[in-house]
């Protein structure tokens, strides 16, 4: 397969309400989609990265740097035969996964178009359906976070997770405890946390938490495995894992029992498999996490979830919980409630609504071969 053109889009979606992290609040969402043709079809994928580098180093600045400068140029001329060819095509270039995800994503949605296949289907997926979980960010209040989790709750969300930073951390986890006796309940802490606070992370056993996310550095595994033997609370690593490799050192090490795979943090596809089958084969808990994805992010999520490794509720909630429009029609949405069905569609599945993403581009790019 060749590639006769490839197309990148700055898009600028503002969030239907803040979301708040130990990192800060995002009020928008600003990302590139990546469009790569060959025969007419082409394939699509959304980056993951932010305008700072506060969840990892890259920044859309760097990404699209990274995609036009070495990336693009690198497929143009290249003759495929598979999608995981793309590993070899950008094993040069170190690091910057999420720019790599993008063009990974593209490329597997169009080599299953091309087989008039389901994304999901292609890769392997067994489920046709998926459970959903949510993700709350920091609240105002104690009392406004507990009833907009109350209303999620009633929704059918499968898990909650909350976000959580010092300072916010025991109160919030007891009220909602409180409040909610059995539900499934998680903690993210985005590595706000170091060894130091070791007294006050061994409070988190008395809620009885299905994890506590990424409490330490956002690099870091040794001190996770440290953290590790001294609670009872399962660690689930996020930040810290970009490869297969990463995950290997952490099971070894044993810091933790359970993985956030986001799949542009590990540069996409081909390495989210990899990962996937690791956790399968180790019995390692495994959930999808999310990046505050358009449609396009979100539906690669739904069909990544959809792989059998996938053990536990992700974060892919329905395309309203952060959007009043998105660029996808029809939008994500419960097929029942806290389930989301994967598309029967060829590729990842979803129809992008031109109209409605001509509203949101900020620029486009188009990059042909030599």
């Amino acid at each position: 397969m060749k590639i006769d053109r490839v197309e990148l889009q700055r898009v600028k979606m503002t969030m239907r309400e803040p979301f708040e992290t130990s990192f800060g609040v995002e009020l928008e969402k600003d990302f590139f989609l990546a469009r790569i043709y060959s025969d007419g079809v082409f394939g699509i994928g959304e980056c993951g990265a932010s305008n700072d580098p506060f969840y990892l180093e890259e920044t859309n600045a760097s990404a699209y740097y990274v995609l036009k400068e070495f990336l693009i140029p690198r497929i143009l001329n290249f003759d495929f035969k598979s999608p995981w060819d793309l590993e070899g095509v950008f094993r040069p270039v170190r690091g910057n996964h999420m720019a790599k995800a993008v063009l990974d994503a593209a490329i597997w949605d169009l080599f299953a178009k091309s087989e008039a296949q389901p994304l999901a289907r292609y890769i392997g997926g067994t489920k046709t359906e998926i459970e959903v979980g949510i993700s709350v960010g920091i609240q105002p209040s104690i009392n406004s976070l507990v009833e907009k989790v109350r209303g999620y709750v009633d929704a059918g969300y499968k898990r909650v997770k909350v976000k959580i930073k010092p300072g916010y951390d025991l109160e919030p986890l007891s009220a909602l405890r409180e409040a909610f006796p059995d539900i499934p309940l998680m903690a993210d802490a985005n590595s706000a946390y170091s060894i130091e606070d070791l007294k006050l992370l061994r409070h988190l056993d008395d809620f009885d938490l299905t994890m506590i996310e990424q409490p330490l550095g956002y690099d870091d595994i040794y001190q996770h495995s440290l953290l590790a033997k001294e609670i009872a609370t399962p660690i689930c690593l996020d930040e810290c894992i970009h490869k297969l490799g990463d995950l290997e050192e952490a099971y070894a090490l044993g810091a933790c029992s359970i993985v956030n795979l986001k799949m542009p943090r590990v540069g996409g596809f081909s390495e989210s498999i990899k990962i996937e089958n690791f956790c399968k084969e180790h019995a390692i808990g495994l959930w999808c996490g999310g990046l505050l994805e358009a449609g396009i992010g979100r539906a690669f999520n739904v069909a990544l979830t959809t792989l059998a490794g996938f053990n536990m509720p992700g974060d892919t909630a329905p395309s309203n919980r952060y959007f009043e429009k998105d660029i996808i029609d029809p939008e994500v949405i419960f097929s029942s409630p806290g389930m989301i069905s994967a598309s029967e569609l060829p590729g990842v599945g979803c129809h992008i609504d031109e109209e409605a993403l001509g509203k949101f581009v900020v620029f486009s790019e188009t990059f042909l071969p030599e």
